[in-house]
């Protein structure tokens, strides 16, 4: 949904940025109270407000505005989605279908690549570029409003005192059967009882306080959860693209010099293996996703720093650590750091929580691609590579010790067995 832009200014880029910090504070406060459902819904009225007023501003700060208000819908939507898919599907599948979120934003990247090729010499064609994402924001919020609640916020809602029990109970059991169709038969009710259940055993009853977050199952979730998407970011993913058409050009690829070509190249090979990682992740487990795909980028960064210091003759090692880099980093760091912060946190603390881990995350890229520049400048390519390939180490002894696997456990079971 989110449309990247070849060309457009520092500016317009960072309003966005700047908006999903917003929309990702903004989610501490209003996600339990608006409920996973309608904060989507909120989310696509802003996507639609803030295409429509980029696609038509007369002046660059009419467009930083919108891009500002897409921003905020962004924050508000990649904080919502992962929690309603994490809440709404059965066990067995929800790596899977968590995952497809990542394969999605993928494919709206390299449709916007694609359409930012054909658009590139048509005259104020980036009107048509922001405009395009208003029938998808459109789909977005009819989608939504026709989505039942998760059956889980209901019973949060139930046992926190937030509405009638047997009232709630029963919505709870209509949106399940709504949500997983006549497959369910007639275990709905038992289902949603499993659930009631479980969730009073864990003790929900209260509801969240800020101090909280920061205490027992939580604090260790947030440690789970906030240190995945912060090492995301932190091992140089926006870094090591800044460098790859620079690196293909040098092989001799002759698309490399055009970087829109180059986006979409890289945005393909990101689009399979987001693929290869929603077909194995509920087979293989995320744990194992995550060191094998943090290991082969460790080496890629090695490689990389090799090639900037004294390897500079080989640039078909630097084509070949490039595309590993950005293959594994789709295979793990990808999709199941969203994954495991939907999964991880306690359903009473899940709202706050990831808005939090949110925070983190679109925090962490704007220090990444703000300070990108002056640590180059400093430091030089090869040793900023080497830099990011020892964190790339600090992030997979991270996972070793730290990150659990949830593959197969229920939401509930997660927070009573590994937290």
């Amino acid at each position: 949904m989110l449309i990247l832009l070849s060309g457009c200014c520092p500016s317009q880029t960072s309003g966005s940025l700047y908006g999903a910090l917003i929309g990702s504070v903004l989610a501490f406060n209003v996600a339990d109270f608006l409920g996973r459902r309608r904060e989507l819904i909120v989310a696509s009225v802003l996507y639609l407000v803030g295409a429509l007023v980029t696609a038509l501003a007369p002046d660059l700060v009419v467009m930083v505005i919108g891009r500002f208000v897409f921003g905020i819908g962004i924050g508000l939507s990649m904080h919502a989605a992962p929690m309603y898919i994490a809440e709404t599907a059965p066990s067995q599948i929800r790596g899977q279908l968590i995952s497809l979120k990542e394969f999605f934003i993928v494919l709206g990247m390299v449709a916007g690549y694609t359409l930012g090729s054909l658009l590139v010499d048509t005259v104020s064609g980036w009107r048509y570029m922001y405009g395009a994402s208003t029938p998808i924001a459109i789909v977005m919020g009819i989608g939504m409003w026709w989505l039942p609640a998760s059956p889980r916020w209901l019973l949060l809602c139930a046992i926190q005192g937030k509405g009638t029990m047997q009232d709630l109970r029963e919505t709870a059991i209509c949106c399940l059967c709504r949500l997983r169709g006549e497959g369910i038969g007639d275990s709905a009710p038992e289902q949603v009882e499993e659930m009631l259940g479980e969730l009073s055993y864990v003790g929900e009853e209260k509801e969240a306080g800020l101090a909280e977050m920061f205490q027992g199952k939580c604090l260790k979730a947030l440690i789970i959860g906030g240190g995945l998407v912060l090492f995301q970011q932190i091992t140089g993913q926006p870094s090591v693209l800044y460098y790859a058409a620079s690196i293909l050009e040098s092989a001799g690829f002759s698309a490399a010099s055009d970087a829109t070509r180059v986006s979409i190249l890289l945005g393909l090979l990101k689009l399979i293996m987001t693929g290869v990682a929603v077909v194995v992740v509920d087979r293989v487990g995320r744990r194992p996703l995550l060191l094998g795909g943090v290991s082969v980028m460790v080496i890629s960064l090695f490689l990389l720093g090799s090639y900037y210091t004294f390897l500079d003759n080989a640039p078909v090692m630097a084509v070949v650590a490039l595309l590993l880099y950005v293959g594994c980093y789709q295979l793990s760091f990808g999709p199941i750091g969203w994954l495991m912060i939907s999964e991880i946190f306690p359903l009473r603390l899940r709202g706050r929580g990831l808005s939090i881990a949110v925070l983190i995350n679109f925090g962490a890229n704007a220090i990444v691609t703000f300070s990108f520049s002056p640590l180059k400048a400093l430091l030089g390519s090869g040793p900023l590579f080497f830099i990011f390939g020892v964190i790339a180490i600090i992030s997979l002894a991270f996972i070793y010790f730290i990150v659990p696997e949830t593959k197969g456990l229920s939401l509930e079971e997660i927070e009573a067995k590994l937290l």
